[in-house]
């Protein structure tokens, strides 16, 4: 009873962390979907290794939250200088995807007013997980919280079934991007996609640079 009672409790910490993960993940997952290409199955191809990597980055963190109780008193220090570098790496990862659909804003498909996009299914991939995972190891407040109560748990097996339930919960809210499928890719979509995807990349990296060069406007 106890562990459904726990298993109940990380779902349903999921779910209502919804809102918090798509102000975090919406404006980077967005525009990255907008660059593949169009149709259900490359989006949920998209969906599938950004959300599988984004569970692994949970798990890893349930490992160590369990093995070394860190969240329970957690310096903060650490903590802005772990949140300074996954953003850094979120911003390289993103910059780096921008660049790489360059190609896409200039083949149009003859005919047509549409985009061609064939970009390779494990580039793609690579893109969708790096940011998957970064994402995921974004220490937002409900973030934090199941980390703490996975440290609380009796076991390991324990610790990564209430992360692998708060993942299911919070992945609920990512279903509707799958929506995407269905927006046309013309020259104006990808480059203002690349253009939105640039910016937050910036924003990221400012961000995580100030954290990690200015802990003292943190008053760490």
């Amino acid at each position: 009873m106890a562990a459904a009672a726990a298993l109940g409790e990380a779902l349903a910490l999921g779910l209502a962390s919804g809102p918090a993960c798509m102000a975090a993940c919406g404006p980077v997952l967005v525009p990255s979907l907008l660059t593949t290409r169009p149709g259900l199955k490359p989006n949920s191809g998209f969906l599938f290794s950004f959300l599988a990597a984004r569970l692994l980055g949970y798990l890893l963190f349930a490992v160590v939250t369990w093995e070394l109780g860190m969240l329970i008193a957690l310096p903060p220090r650490f903590r802005v200088l772990l949140m300074g570098a996954v953003d850094v790496a979120l911003a390289g990862v993103l910059l780096g995807y921008a660049y790489s659909t360059r190609r896409d804003c200039s083949e149009m498909c003859p005919g047509s007013k549409l985009v061609q996009i064939d970009r390779p299914k494990d580039r793609t991939a690579l893109g969708a997980a790096g940011l998957g995972l970064l994402t995921g190891l974004n220490l937002c407040p409900p973030f934090v919280t199941a980390g703490v109560r996975a440290a609380e748990l009796g076991s390991l097996a324990q610790a990564l079934l209430f992360f692998t339930a708060f993942f299911v919960g919070t992945s609920a809210w990512f279903i509707p991007f799958a929506a995407f499928s269905c927006v046309a890719r013309n020259q104006g979509v990808l480059i203002v996609a690349r253009m939105a995807m640039v910016l937050i990349a910036l924003f990221y990296l400012f961000l995580g640079i100030a954290m990690l060069i200015g802990r003292k406007a943190y008053g760490y």
